[in-house]
Protein backbone atom coordinates (compact mmCIF):
# COMPACT_ATOMS: atom_id res chain seq x y z
CA UNK A 1 0.00 0.00 0.00
CA UNK A 2 2.79 2.48 0.64
CA UNK A 3 4.65 2.00 -2.36
CA UNK A 4 0.86 2.20 -4.40
CA UNK A 5 0.20 5.31 -2.45
CA UNK A 6 3.51 6.89 -3.45
CA UNK A 7 3.47 5.98 -7.32
CA UNK A 8 0.12 7.90 -6.86
CA UNK A 9 1.62 10.86 -5.42
CA UNK A 10 4.63 11.20 -7.85
CA UNK A 11 1.45 10.56 -11.06
CA UNK A 12 -0.06 13.33 -9.55
CA UNK A 13 2.67 15.76 -8.95
CA UNK A 14 3.95 14.92 -12.40
CA UNK A 15 0.47 15.67 -13.88
CA UNK A 16 0.08 19.24 -12.02
CA UNK A 17 3.40 19.87 -13.93
CA UNK A 18 1.69 19.14 -17.04
CA UNK A 19 -1.13 21.53 -15.99
CA UNK A 20 0.64 24.40 -14.54
CA UNK A 21 2.90 24.37 -18.21
CA UNK A 22 -0.47 23.88 -20.28
CA UNK A 23 -2.31 27.15 -18.32
CA UNK A 24 0.09 28.93 -18.32
CA UNK A 25 -0.30 29.38 -22.31
CA UNK A 26 -3.81 29.81 -21.50
CA UNK A 27 -3.58 32.32 -18.75
CA UNK A 28 -1.25 34.40 -21.14
CA UNK A 29 -3.83 34.45 -24.01
CA UNK A 30 -6.45 35.66 -21.78
CA UNK A 31 -4.34 38.80 -21.30
CA UNK A 32 -4.00 39.20 -25.06
CA UNK A 33 -6.80 37.94 -26.49
CA UNK A 34 -8.97 40.79 -26.41
CA UNK A 35 -6.06 43.40 -26.25
CA UNK A 36 -5.03 42.37 -29.69
CA UNK A 37 -8.73 41.86 -31.23
CA UNK A 38 -9.69 44.93 -29.82
CA UNK A 39 -6.47 46.11 -32.11
CA UNK A 40 -6.87 43.83 -35.60
CA UNK A 41 -10.71 43.30 -35.66
CA UNK A 42 -12.68 46.08 -37.82
CA UNK A 43 -15.56 45.71 -35.78
CA UNK A 44 -14.67 45.99 -32.41
CA UNK A 45 -17.81 44.06 -30.99
CA UNK A 46 -15.46 40.47 -32.28
CA UNK A 47 -12.08 41.72 -30.13
CA UNK A 48 -13.32 38.53 -27.87
CA UNK A 49 -13.96 36.38 -31.26
CA UNK A 50 -10.47 34.72 -30.68
CA UNK A 51 -11.28 33.71 -27.27
CA UNK A 52 -14.17 32.34 -28.14
CA UNK A 53 -12.64 30.45 -31.27
CA UNK A 54 -10.56 28.89 -28.75
CA UNK A 55 -13.38 27.63 -26.42
CA UNK A 56 -15.35 26.68 -29.71
CA UNK A 57 -12.23 24.63 -30.55
CA UNK A 58 -11.89 23.03 -27.07
CA UNK A 59 -15.34 21.36 -27.24
CA UNK A 60 -14.67 19.91 -30.81
CA UNK A 61 -11.70 18.53 -29.79
CA UNK A 62 -13.40 16.96 -26.78
CA UNK A 63 -14.57 14.31 -28.96
CA UNK A 64 -11.48 13.09 -31.09
CA UNK A 65 -9.53 13.10 -27.74
CA UNK A 66 -11.45 10.89 -26.24
CA UNK A 67 -11.21 8.69 -29.20
CA UNK A 68 -7.42 9.05 -28.47
CA UNK A 69 -7.49 8.34 -24.89
CA UNK A 70 -10.37 5.30 -25.54
CA UNK A 71 -7.86 3.38 -27.95
CA UNK A 72 -4.68 4.37 -27.51
CA UNK A 73 -4.40 5.66 -23.22
CA UNK A 74 -3.72 8.62 -22.00
CA UNK A 75 -0.15 9.44 -22.71
CA UNK A 76 -0.32 9.80 -26.48
CA UNK A 77 -3.41 11.52 -26.10
CA UNK A 78 -1.77 14.10 -24.26
CA UNK A 79 1.20 14.59 -26.39
CA UNK A 80 -1.15 15.30 -29.63
CA UNK A 81 -2.81 18.00 -27.08
CA UNK A 82 1.19 19.40 -26.46
CA UNK A 83 1.45 19.43 -30.02
CA UNK A 84 -1.48 21.14 -30.87
CA UNK A 85 -0.66 24.16 -28.26
CA UNK A 86 2.71 24.49 -29.72
CA UNK A 87 1.11 25.31 -33.16
CA UNK A 88 -1.82 27.39 -32.23
CA UNK A 89 1.21 30.02 -30.62
CA UNK A 90 2.97 29.73 -34.15
CA UNK A 91 -0.35 30.15 -35.56
CA UNK A 92 -1.30 33.00 -33.27
CA UNK A 93 2.57 34.61 -34.01
CA UNK A 94 2.00 34.41 -37.42
CA UNK A 95 -1.28 36.51 -37.85
CA UNK A 96 -0.02 38.96 -35.46
CA UNK A 97 3.19 39.22 -37.44
CA UNK A 98 1.00 39.95 -40.25
CA UNK A 99 -1.62 42.11 -39.18
CA UNK A 100 -4.49 39.85 -39.98
CA UNK A 101 -7.59 39.19 -37.31
CA UNK A 102 -8.46 35.83 -39.59
CA UNK A 103 -5.09 34.33 -39.57
CA UNK A 104 -5.03 35.55 -35.57
CA UNK A 105 -8.17 33.76 -35.17
CA UNK A 106 -7.38 30.81 -37.42
CA UNK A 107 -4.58 29.83 -34.30
CA UNK A 108 -7.28 29.25 -31.43
CA UNK A 109 -7.90 26.05 -33.37
CA UNK A 110 -5.29 24.31 -32.68
CA UNK A 111 -4.48 25.90 -29.62
CA UNK A 112 -8.22 25.24 -28.42
CA UNK A 113 -8.08 21.97 -28.95
CA UNK A 114 -4.86 21.77 -27.35
CA UNK A 115 -6.04 23.25 -24.09
CA UNK A 116 -9.35 20.96 -24.49
CA UNK A 117 -7.23 17.89 -24.25
CA UNK A 118 -5.48 19.05 -21.44
CA UNK A 119 -8.61 19.63 -19.46
CA UNK A 120 -8.55 15.90 -19.10
CA UNK A 121 -5.38 15.65 -16.81
CA UNK A 122 -7.63 16.17 -14.29
CA UNK A 123 -9.47 13.13 -15.16
CA UNK A 124 -6.40 11.62 -15.06
CA UNK A 125 -5.62 12.47 -11.86
CA UNK A 126 -8.70 10.82 -10.44
CA UNK A 127 -8.12 7.32 -12.14
CA UNK A 128 -4.45 7.76 -10.52
CA UNK A 129 -6.06 7.97 -6.91
CA UNK A 130 -8.17 5.82 -4.66
CA UNK A 131 -12.14 6.17 -5.28
CA UNK A 132 -11.91 8.37 -1.44
CA UNK A 133 -8.88 10.37 -2.46
CA UNK A 134 -10.14 11.22 -6.24
CA UNK A 135 -11.04 14.70 -4.80
CA UNK A 136 -8.08 15.93 -3.58
CA UNK A 137 -6.17 14.60 -6.80
CA UNK A 138 -8.43 16.12 -8.89
CA UNK A 139 -7.97 19.45 -7.04
CA UNK A 140 -4.52 19.27 -6.73
CA UNK A 141 -3.87 18.80 -10.18
CA UNK A 142 -5.89 21.50 -11.15
CA UNK A 143 -3.88 23.68 -8.43
CA UNK A 144 -1.15 23.61 -11.18
CA UNK A 145 -2.98 26.83 -12.25
CA UNK A 146 -1.06 28.93 -9.09
CA UNK A 147 2.33 28.24 -11.52
CA UNK A 148 0.52 29.09 -14.30
CA UNK A 149 -0.64 31.94 -12.95
CA UNK A 150 2.97 33.03 -12.12
CA UNK A 151 4.59 32.20 -15.22
CA UNK A 152 1.87 33.07 -17.95
CA UNK A 153 1.28 36.45 -17.20
CA UNK A 154 5.03 37.18 -15.92
CA UNK A 155 6.07 36.19 -19.80
CA UNK A 156 3.68 38.47 -21.40
CA UNK A 157 5.10 41.36 -18.97
CA UNK A 158 8.71 40.89 -19.22
CA UNK A 159 8.41 39.54 -23.29
CA UNK A 160 5.37 42.06 -25.07
CA UNK A 161 7.21 44.75 -25.97
CA UNK A 162 10.93 43.02 -27.16
CA UNK A 163 9.77 43.39 -30.83
CA UNK A 164 8.22 47.23 -30.40
CA UNK A 165 7.18 46.84 -34.04
CA UNK A 166 5.17 43.59 -33.60
CA UNK A 167 3.83 43.55 -29.83
CA UNK A 168 3.34 40.41 -28.24
CA UNK A 169 4.80 38.99 -30.91
CA UNK A 170 8.06 37.10 -28.79
CA UNK A 171 5.56 35.96 -26.34
CA UNK A 172 3.88 33.73 -28.70
CA UNK A 173 7.51 32.60 -29.48
CA UNK A 174 8.31 32.04 -25.80
CA UNK A 175 5.08 30.17 -24.87
CA UNK A 176 6.30 27.47 -27.71
CA UNK A 177 8.54 26.24 -24.99
CA UNK A 178 5.78 25.45 -22.24
CA UNK A 179 3.90 22.35 -23.90
CA UNK A 180 7.51 21.10 -24.91
CA UNK A 181 8.25 20.94 -21.26
CA UNK A 182 4.49 19.01 -20.72
CA UNK A 183 5.63 16.94 -23.45
CA UNK A 184 8.78 16.08 -21.16
CA UNK A 185 7.13 15.65 -18.03
CA UNK A 186 4.32 13.26 -19.25
CA UNK A 187 7.43 10.63 -19.82
CA UNK A 188 7.87 10.09 -16.69
CA UNK A 189 4.11 9.53 -15.79
CA UNK A 190 2.54 6.21 -15.00
CA UNK A 191 -1.22 5.70 -15.32
CA UNK A 192 -3.90 2.51 -14.64
CA UNK A 193 -4.54 0.47 -17.88
CA UNK A 194 -7.29 1.08 -19.69
CA UNK A 195 -10.33 -0.44 -18.32
CA UNK A 196 -11.94 -3.95 -20.59
CA UNK A 197 -14.17 -2.66 -22.63
CA UNK A 198 -18.32 -4.01 -22.47
CA UNK A 199 -19.96 -6.08 -25.26
CA UNK A 200 -22.82 -3.64 -24.85
CA UNK A 201 -22.00 -0.64 -23.85
CA UNK A 202 -24.46 1.83 -22.51
CA UNK A 203 -26.20 4.53 -24.93
CA UNK A 204 -25.24 7.73 -24.54
CA UNK A 205 -28.51 9.25 -24.40
CA UNK A 206 -29.44 6.96 -20.56
CA UNK A 207 -25.99 8.47 -19.18
CA UNK A 208 -26.81 12.02 -20.76
CA UNK A 209 -30.38 11.45 -19.02
CA UNK A 210 -28.49 10.94 -15.07
CA UNK A 211 -29.63 13.52 -13.06
CA UNK A 212 -25.83 13.16 -11.23
CA UNK A 213 -24.47 13.52 -15.04
CA UNK A 214 -27.09 16.32 -15.51
CA UNK A 215 -26.18 18.46 -12.72
CA UNK A 216 -22.69 17.75 -12.88
CA UNK A 217 -22.59 19.39 -16.13
CA UNK A 218 -24.67 22.40 -15.51
CA UNK A 219 -22.54 23.45 -12.39
CA UNK A 220 -19.33 22.84 -14.73
CA UNK A 221 -21.07 25.33 -17.21
CA UNK A 222 -22.27 27.80 -15.02
CA UNK A 223 -18.97 28.26 -13.33
CA UNK A 224 -16.72 28.27 -16.48
CA UNK A 225 -19.60 30.37 -17.90
CA UNK A 226 -19.73 33.12 -15.49
CA UNK A 227 -16.09 32.75 -15.12
CA UNK A 228 -15.21 33.66 -18.69
CA UNK A 229 -18.03 36.40 -19.09
CA UNK A 230 -16.20 38.59 -17.00
CA UNK A 231 -12.86 37.72 -17.22
CA UNK A 232 -12.53 37.75 -21.13
CA UNK A 233 -13.60 41.30 -21.33
CA UNK A 234 -11.69 42.83 -17.56
CA UNK A 235 -8.66 43.31 -20.12
CA UNK A 236 -10.06 45.74 -22.24
CA UNK A 237 -12.03 47.30 -19.32
CA UNK A 238 -8.94 47.96 -18.00
CA UNK A 239 -7.41 49.43 -20.69
CA UNK A 240 -10.59 51.84 -21.29
CA UNK A 241 -10.60 52.78 -17.60
CA UNK A 242 -6.44 54.14 -18.47
CA UNK A 243 -4.61 50.96 -17.11
CA UNK A 244 -1.63 49.62 -18.89
CA UNK A 245 -0.88 45.77 -20.28
CA UNK A 246 1.06 45.52 -16.95
CA UNK A 247 -1.64 46.33 -14.50
CA UNK A 248 -4.33 44.26 -16.25
CA UNK A 249 -1.41 41.16 -15.98
CA UNK A 250 -1.24 41.61 -12.66
CA UNK A 251 -5.73 41.31 -11.77
CA UNK A 252 -5.66 38.34 -14.48
CA UNK A 253 -2.39 36.85 -12.35
CA UNK A 254 -4.46 37.33 -8.68
CA UNK A 255 -7.68 35.98 -10.78
CA UNK A 256 -5.65 32.79 -11.62
CA UNK A 257 -4.44 32.62 -8.10
CA UNK A 258 -7.31 32.71 -7.07
CA UNK A 259 -8.52 30.14 -9.45
CA UNK A 260 -6.01 27.60 -8.93
CA UNK A 261 -4.39 27.84 -5.01
CA UNK A 262 -7.22 26.73 -3.45
CA UNK A 263 -6.98 23.56 -5.00
CA UNK A 264 -4.25 22.57 -2.31
CA UNK A 265 -7.30 22.23 -0.53
CA UNK A 266 -10.75 22.24 -2.14
CA UNK A 267 -10.43 18.45 -1.95
CA UNK A 268 -9.99 18.28 1.77
CA UNK A 269 -13.21 20.72 1.61
CA UNK A 270 -15.76 18.77 -0.47
CA UNK A 271 -14.57 15.35 1.99
CA UNK A 272 -15.18 17.47 4.72
CA UNK A 273 -18.54 19.55 3.91
CA UNK A 274 -19.61 17.85 0.49
CA UNK A 275 -19.54 18.59 -2.88
CA UNK A 276 -22.98 20.11 -3.30
CA UNK A 277 -22.10 22.52 -0.61
CA UNK A 278 -19.17 23.60 -2.47
CA UNK A 279 -20.81 24.36 -5.12
CA UNK A 280 -23.57 26.21 -3.56
CA UNK A 281 -20.24 28.36 -1.80
CA UNK A 282 -18.62 28.80 -5.33
CA UNK A 283 -21.98 30.40 -6.85
CA UNK A 284 -22.29 32.65 -3.96
CA UNK A 285 -18.42 33.84 -4.60
CA UNK A 286 -19.49 34.31 -8.06
CA UNK A 287 -22.69 36.34 -7.24
CA UNK A 288 -20.46 38.68 -5.10
CA UNK A 289 -17.68 39.35 -8.04
CA UNK A 290 -20.80 41.02 -9.50
CA UNK A 291 -21.90 43.01 -6.79
CA UNK A 292 -18.21 44.74 -6.17
CA UNK A 293 -18.11 45.07 -9.79
CA UNK A 294 -21.27 47.04 -9.80
CA UNK A 295 -21.39 49.07 -6.42
CA UNK A 296 -17.59 50.18 -6.83
CA UNK A 297 -15.97 53.02 -8.69
CA UNK A 298 -13.88 51.33 -11.69
CA UNK A 299 -10.62 51.27 -9.32
CA UNK A 300 -7.42 48.98 -9.65
CA UNK A 301 -8.49 47.47 -6.39
CA UNK A 302 -12.09 46.65 -7.69
CA UNK A 303 -10.97 44.97 -10.02
CA UNK A 304 -8.23 42.92 -8.28
CA UNK A 305 -10.73 41.89 -5.97
CA UNK A 306 -13.86 41.38 -7.99
CA UNK A 307 -11.85 38.91 -10.36
CA UNK A 308 -10.42 37.28 -7.38
CA UNK A 309 -13.57 36.75 -5.89
CA UNK A 310 -14.69 35.08 -9.03
CA UNK A 311 -11.99 32.76 -9.03
CA UNK A 312 -12.32 31.32 -6.17
CA UNK A 313 -16.22 31.06 -6.86
CA UNK A 314 -15.00 29.29 -10.33
CA UNK A 315 -12.65 26.64 -8.32
CA UNK A 316 -15.49 25.56 -5.66
CA UNK A 317 -17.91 24.92 -8.29
CA UNK A 318 -15.67 23.37 -10.95
CA UNK A 319 -13.50 20.90 -8.78
CA UNK A 320 -17.10 20.19 -7.24
CA UNK A 321 -18.64 19.67 -10.33
CA UNK A 322 -15.57 17.63 -11.45
CA UNK A 323 -16.32 15.49 -8.61
CA UNK A 324 -19.65 14.79 -8.78
CA UNK A 325 -19.24 14.16 -12.56
CA UNK A 326 -16.93 11.13 -11.56
CA UNK A 327 -20.21 9.48 -9.68
CA UNK A 328 -22.13 9.99 -12.60
CA UNK A 329 -20.50 6.75 -13.88
CA UNK A 330 -18.76 3.27 -14.10
CA UNK A 331 -15.12 2.98 -15.04
CA UNK A 332 -15.94 1.41 -18.75
CA UNK A 333 -17.85 4.69 -19.40
CA UNK A 334 -15.07 7.03 -18.32
CA UNK A 335 -13.92 8.31 -21.23
CA UNK A 336 -17.31 8.85 -22.75
CA UNK A 337 -18.72 10.35 -20.27
CA UNK A 338 -16.17 13.01 -19.61
CA UNK A 339 -15.34 13.82 -23.11
CA UNK A 340 -19.42 14.53 -23.44
CA UNK A 341 -18.95 16.96 -20.52
CA UNK A 342 -16.15 18.52 -21.99
CA UNK A 343 -17.94 18.84 -25.48
CA UNK A 344 -20.89 20.66 -23.57
CA UNK A 345 -18.98 22.99 -21.10
CA UNK A 346 -16.84 24.24 -23.56
CA UNK A 347 -19.24 24.61 -25.88
CA UNK A 348 -21.19 27.20 -23.91
CA UNK A 349 -17.94 28.91 -22.55
CA UNK A 350 -17.37 29.17 -26.15
CA UNK A 351 -20.90 31.42 -26.58
CA UNK A 352 -20.26 33.34 -23.20
CA UNK A 353 -17.18 34.29 -24.35
CA UNK A 354 -18.69 35.66 -27.65
CA UNK A 355 -21.13 36.85 -25.69
CA UNK A 356 -19.04 39.15 -23.16
CA UNK A 357 -17.75 41.26 -26.08
CA UNK A 358 -21.05 41.69 -27.71
CA UNK A 359 -22.35 42.70 -24.16
CA UNK A 360 -19.31 44.90 -23.30
CA UNK A 361 -19.41 46.49 -26.71
CA UNK A 362 -22.90 47.53 -27.07
CA UNK A 363 -24.81 47.45 -23.15
CA UNK A 364 -21.80 47.85 -21.43
CA UNK A 365 -20.17 46.72 -18.01
CA UNK A 366 -22.57 46.97 -15.58
CA UNK A 367 -25.09 44.86 -17.88
CA UNK A 368 -22.16 42.07 -18.63
CA UNK A 369 -22.36 41.87 -14.66
CA UNK A 370 -25.56 41.60 -14.06
CA UNK A 371 -25.76 38.39 -16.67
CA UNK A 372 -24.08 36.67 -14.35
CA UNK A 373 -26.81 36.31 -11.68
CA UNK A 374 -29.81 34.52 -13.78
CA UNK A 375 -27.28 31.24 -14.51
CA UNK A 376 -25.95 31.08 -11.20
CA UNK A 377 -29.29 31.21 -9.34
CA UNK A 378 -30.65 28.03 -11.83
CA UNK A 379 -27.36 26.27 -11.35
CA UNK A 380 -27.82 26.98 -7.30
CA UNK A 381 -31.33 25.48 -7.69
CA UNK A 382 -30.50 22.23 -9.58
CA UNK A 383 -27.65 21.61 -6.80
CA UNK A 384 -29.99 22.29 -3.86
CA UNK A 385 -32.40 20.36 -5.56
CA UNK A 386 -30.06 17.40 -6.23
CA UNK A 387 -28.72 17.09 -2.84
CA UNK A 388 -31.95 16.71 -1.22
CA UNK A 389 -32.64 13.78 -3.73
CA UNK A 390 -29.51 11.96 -2.92
CA UNK A 391 -30.26 12.31 1.08
CA UNK A 392 -33.69 11.13 0.46
CA UNK A 393 -32.29 8.30 -1.59
CA UNK A 394 -29.89 7.81 0.93
CA UNK A 395 -32.46 7.79 3.88
CA UNK A 396 -34.99 4.90 2.08
CA UNK A 397 -32.02 2.91 1.77
CA UNK A 398 -30.84 2.74 4.78
CA UNK A 399 -34.61 2.19 6.05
Amino acid sequence: MRSRTTGINRNVWLLFGCQAMMNSVSGGQVIMASLIGHTLAADKALNTLPLALQMISVMAGSIPAGIVFGRLGRRPGFWLGTALAACGSLTYAYGLWRGSFLIYCLGAIPGGMGYGIAQHLRFAAAEAAPAEARPRAIALVMAGGVLAAMIGPEIVKRTHALIPAHVFLATYFSFLALPLIAAGLLIFVRLPPLPMRTSRPVPLREIVARPTFITAVVAGMVAYDTMQLVMASTPLQMQMCGFGINSAADVIRAHSVAMFLPGFITGRLIQRFGTHQIICAGAALAVLCAVVNLSFAPLFGTFLVALMLLGLGWNFMFVGATALLATAHDAHERVRVQATNDFIVFGSVAASILTSGAIEATAGWQVLNLAVLPPVVIATGLVIWHWFARMRLATVVAE
